[in-house]
């Protein structure tokens, strides 16, 4: 478990509270469980228990978030996930029992920011949801320009990073891999994803590829690449940035 989710839910709850957020899950019992854990984060916690009413749901209330269950009995989550993306830019966090890399894969794909695998903890959901609704925020204000994480500085607009004011030359495929990143916080872009927005190549191999410009990008910008805190790898899917 990584550092934010070993917040607990007390920290989220006091920072950022949602409008309303939408569980969408055909377990009463499940349903019950995210509501509790969540409810000291939004003014409502909404529910649906099949996919038709999730997407009425969400296009009605406008949820700043959405929790998706993958088995949900009329619509295969993932099409569920695919119709609220056309549409809504919200975090969408899905609930699944499955685990393999590939399904993650799809689903970030198809518009998922995060993935949550049942049974799941308590802490670690809010944590989660807490973390999407931070990156969301972010991203709607000026602040997401210029971030710093310790002693590193990231100016979007000036394409420029720096540690303790000292600049640090990255390759424009560098600089082009991290601005991917760094502006989805939070979120794990898969290995194509990325590709795609850097590279924008119907051909090679996306994984091999990042591999090898990752490790250079971290040498530069991690404090211990080894363990890298800003450029964090989701084995078998991509990677994702932590500030």
């Amino acid at each position: 478990m990584n550092d934010t989710a070993r917040q607990g839910p007390a920290s989220p709850s006091q920072s950022i509270r949602a409008r309303a957020l939408l569980v969408a899950d055909d377990e009463p019992q499940i349903r019950l469980a995210v509501r509790t854990t969540l409810q000291e984060m939004a003014d409502r916690v909404l529910e649906a228990a099949t996919g038709a009413e999730a997407m009425k749901v969400a296009a009605a209330e406008e949820p700043d978030l959405v929790i998706l269950d993958l088995g949900l009995p009329d619509v295969p989550g993932i099409d569920v996930c695919r119709a609220i993306r056309r549409w809504a830019t919200m975090p969408i966090v899905v609930l699944s029992a499955r685990h393999s890399e590939q399904e993650k894969v799809l689903l970030l794909d198809a518009g998922a920011d995060d993935y949550v695998t049942k049974p799941f903890g308590t802490e670690e959901l809010a944590a989660r949801v807490h973390a999407q609704l931070r990156r969301a925020r972010l991203q709607g204000t000026p602040t997401t320009t210029l971030l710093s994480v310790g002693d590193l500085s990231i100016d979007l607009p000036k394409r420029a990073v720096s540690r303790c004011g000292s600049p640090i030359h990255l390759t424009p495929t560098e600089w082009s891999i991290l601005a991917t990143l760094v502006g989805r916080l939070g979120r794990t872009l898969t290995h194509r994803q990325i590709y795609d927005a850097v590279w924008g190549r119907p051909f090679g191999n996306p994984q091999q590829y990042l591999r090898v410009y990752v490790t250079n990008l971290r040498r530069k910008i991690e404090a211990d690449p080894a363990q890298p805190r800003i450029i964090v790898t989701e084995p078998g899917v991509g990677y994702r940035a932590e500030l």
